[in-house]
């Protein structure tokens, strides 16, 4: 019978065999991790709540007073960078 090797792999047929299932197993694993790390993201807009009830507590706090809780408001909710002052 010709092509018959005996009923075994050539050497680089399970090599390929042994990289396939690496290369399997490594994408499951950085896929399952990439998931869990932008599940875990907080969004924006709960990021924007946090700094607003953060704010609207040192208002109630007397830390801060109405004016300057309306411009800090302002500057947050604005999507264009500021410079910075120094």
């Amino acid at each position: 019978m010709m092509g018959w090797s005996g009923g075994h792999w050539a050497f680089w047929q399970a090599g390929m065999m042994w990289a396939g299932a690496t290369l399997l197993w490594g994408l499951l694993i950085v896929g399952i991790i990439v998931l869990i790390r932008f599940s875990r993201r907080p969004q924006q807009d709960d990021r924007m709540s946090d700094v607003r009830s953060i704010l609207d507590e040192r208002l109630a706090r007397g830390e801060i007073d109405p004016q300057e809780h309306q411009r800090i408001l302002d500057l947050i909710s604005s999507r264009q960078p500021r410079d910075r002052v120094t």
